[in-house]
């Protein structure tokens, strides 16, 4: 097997004796892929079908939480779960019932696909600022030139994990002035200012880019609505690489349509699909990509970086990456 590191290694939490997840069999499901089999005997584990012995179980769907549960109810020995991406808003129900409980521990892949989705959330910024979407779609010869440089513009970042490092990273050799904004304005190493959500409308009208990278809960659901859009610069492009629901997806079209902010790239929507014939598709101002920040090519290996590296900890170093919140939904 290919060692990959995962980028988010370094933010490993050590787990205290009583909380850690006793060693035993993983369970590959719902269904087995080598892969990730080896990504677990190579960090010490054992692979196994599910059983009354299993102790940890790999969940290789972003969805069907209920299945998952039923696991967990058959099984209760099982003590460690790794969920496969950095948002785990499908099994917000489930893990709030886990709520105050020793095990299962919870980790999921957030910080692991930070360098692909951050490369993304740069190549739209780009694209929005040059005015790309437009451009490619010309049948003739402009006859005024149009554009603005991304060298030091106001960036304001929603969000402070993995991505938003990665993403400032990106950012350094372009000079930006990045604004991050997240629950509290504890400073964040290498941006300019950090402010508490509860102040994002008073750095909006500085923005020339806000790039979405926050974690979708019941707290960041919709954040962005036609008050936010008002604030921003006519001039102002929008990013949102994180999960659709923090748009309001229809104050984000008439805003559009409106000339309140300039222009839109979605990774993500909500609706998601975003259904065939909606005003977003029409739009020439915004870019929509289909949920390709993190292709399944690119995830993979990263997936079996943060599997190795949980199982070392289960077995070896109690250094677990990615550990979620259970209360918080992340």
């Amino acid at each position: 097997m290919t060692a990959h590191i995962d980028p988010a290694a370094g933010n490993a939490d050590v787990i205290d004796d009583d909380r850690r997840p006793t060693p035993g069999p993983i369970a590959i499901l719902p269904e087995h892929r080598q892969l990730f089999a080896d990504a677990i005997q190579a960090g010490g584990g054992t692979v196994g079908d599910l059983s009354d012995d299993t102790r940890g179980v790999v969940w290789l769907t972003a969805s069907r939480p209920d299945e998952l549960k039923a696991v967990l109810d058959a099984h209760p020995k099982i003590e460690w779960v790794q969920l496969p991406w950095a948002g785990v808003d499908a099994f917000a129900d489930l893990l709030a019932s886990y709520a105050g409980s020793t095990f299962p521990l919870w980790t999921s892949a957030k910080g692991a696909y930070s360098e692909p989705v951050a490369e993304h959330a740069l190549a739209l910024t780009l694209a929005l600022l040059r005015q790309l979407p437009q451009k490619a779609h010309a049948t003739g010869w402009a006859k005024e030139e149009v554009g603005l440089s991304l060298y030091g513009r106001n960036v304001v970042i929603v969000g402070a994990g993995g991505i938003a490092v990665e993403v400032m990273r990106l950012l350094a050799p372009f000079r930006a002035n990045v604004t991050i904004v997240r629950r509290s304005a504890t400073p964040v190493e290498g941006a300019q200012r950090t402010v508490a959500a509860g102040d994002l409308l008073e750095v909006l009208p500085d923005a020339d880019v806000v790039i979405v990278a926050a974690a979708s809960t019941t707290d960041t659901a919709r954040m962005f609505g036609a008050r936010e859009f008002t604030a921003m610069k006519r001039s102002s492009a929008i990013v949102n690489i994180a999960r659709g629901a923090l748009i309001d997806t229809d104050a984000l079209v008439a805003a559009l349509a409106a000339g309140e902010i300039d222009a839109a790239g979605l990774d993500v929507t909500d609706p998601e699909p975003l259904p065939d014939g909606h005003p977003l598709w029409s739009e020439p101002r915004c870019i929509v990509t289909s949920h390709s920040a993190d292709t399944q090519d690119m995830v993979d290996p990263l997936l079996a970086g943060r599997i190795r590296a949980n199982v070392e900890a289960l077995h070896d170093t109690g250094r677990f990456v990615g550990i979620v919140d259970v209360a918080a939904g992340y």
